[in-house]
């Protein structure tokens, strides 16, 4: 079923965009484009008119979740859309909707990344940019679910932002169910452990405390923030402070720069490395939620903790792979996309920031990109057998991640809308003019 033509919200290019900025805007565009073909030609024929992706293209089983599979997918066809402006990719975004739809009923886990969660986020989403009102129907489902599935504190063994509690309060806040958020993000209220920084959260079950966006203190505090906020709730806005606290106050780069180990004690330091330098577990999702609290809390302290988090991601060596295993991935998750969305942040900020290093990420996912007749897309590399991992479609780890921040970056560089067409639930959308 072909989806009634509509009018893109594509903002058109603003006036005095200098040679070099076009230049790079183009080069963005012209992969985003790429990826966006290779990424549709990986969907399959679903029941009733829909089509799924499966995590990878090789596997037969279609996934629907927004870490890795139709979920992801569907966010960065809306980009496309939105960019572009061609009804085909709104098309095709509604047809995965409707597979994400179908899903409902059977998914077993919560989560915002795995789950639940997600799936009434990216239903909600179809439902308002596309006017479709059985993906509202089924994200109203999706939150019910969740809702009736909470044992009064959790809803997994994980306690924490990409698969536990403070995931789906922010799903559910983007979904627009305060009710829920809530009740998320109020046993955090009374598990906060005090520690000589502030206090944080048992987020897994075994002894390590771990301290980023993903899986660790940051992304609690986020949570917190967020709905705080929403709801006019001070006690979750102190709670958050006192977490982000404990996390600064774990900083060892000294000096001008902002660096926190992955864990205390170090959790699986076989694999594990105890440093990282992007979204999950490093500075550059850090510097996103220090932003948030500068925004909730006026002070301007936060605006520091998060020029200092830059000050260390670009001077740490990224995205050159400097050793084995240390930068392998250009996706969101932990990867060279996911420090392009920090970089235009920065860029999209009233003054903006020098767009050298955000125009070295670029070229570095230029020269990354494979191509074939389908399209173009990206491998992350497996140091330990020395070879490229099968590509992926999905937002964590494949193109459905890097094409949202390759388009948001045409759009910054050409004086356009810094924003995405669809915000994540755990990134606020633009700078405050």
């Amino acid at each position: 079923m072909e989806i009634e033509t509509r009018t893109s919200p594509s903002a058109e290019a603003g006036t005095g965009v200098g040679t070099e900025a076009t230049s790079q805007a183009q080069t963005a565009e012209e992969l985003g484009r790429g990826a966006l073909e290779w990424m549709l030609a990986q969907g399959r024929p679903a029941p009733g008119g829909a089509v799924a992706w499966p995590g990878v293209p090789s596997h037969v089983e279609p996934n629907s979740s927004l870490h890795q599979g139709t979920g992801g997918v569907v966010l960065a066809l809306l980009e496309g859309w939105r960019h572009f402006g061609e009804d085909r990719y709104a098309d095709a975004a509604l047809r995965g909707a409707r597979y994400v739809a179908e899903c409902v009923e059977a998914e077993e886990h919560d989560s915002l990344y795995f789950g639940l969660a997600g799936h009434a986020f990216v239903l909600r989403t179809v439902q308002r940019l596309l006017g479709d009102e059985a993906c509202g129907t089924a994200a109203d489902r999706a939150l019910e679910r969740v809702r009736e599935r909470f044992d009064g504190e959790r809803w997994s063994e994980m306690f924490e932002l990409f698969a536990g509690n403070a995931g789906i309060g922010l799903a559910a806040l983007a979904a627009g169910d305060t009710e829920l958020a809530l009740l998320a993000v109020t046993p955090y209220l009374r598990t906060a452990d005090p520690t000589p920084g502030g206090v944080n959260w048992p987020v897994r079950p075994s002894p390590p405390r771990s301290h980023h966006m993903a899986h660790g203190t940051l992304g609690i505090a986020y949570a917190l923030a967020a709905v705080g906020r929403a709801t006019h709730r001070n006690d979750l806005i102190e709670l958050a402070l006192r977490g982000a606290a404990d996390v600064v106050a774990r900083d060892e780069a000294g000096g001008g720069g902002f660096l926190v180990p992955h864990s205390d004690p170090p959790h699986r330091p076989d694999i594990i490395e105890r440093i990282s330098y992007g979204w999950c577990n490093g500075p550059a999702g850090d510097a996103i939620a220090f932003r948030l609290l500068g925004e909730v809390t006026g002070d301007p302290q936060w605006a520091e903790y998060g020029e200092r988090c830059w000050y260390t991601v670009t001077r740490c060596g990224l995205p050159r792979r400097v050793r084995p295993g240390f930068w392998d991935n250009s996706a969101r998750c932990c990867g060279t996309a996911g420090v392009l969305a920090t970089a235009c942040d920065r860029l999209s900020a009233p003054g903006g920031d020098d767009p050298a290093f955000a125009h070295v990420l670029l070229a570095d996912l230029a020269a990354r990109a494979t191509r074939n007749e389908q399209g173009m897309y990206w491998s992350n590399f497996d140091h330990t057998t020395a070879r490229d991992l099968e590509p992926r479609v999905g937002w964590a780890h494949g193109n459905a991640g890097v094409i949202r921040e390759l388009l948001r970056f045409a759009r910054v560089r050409s004086d356009r809308d810094p924003g995405y067409a669809v915000a994540m639930p755990d990134h606020l959308n633009a700078c405050p003019a």
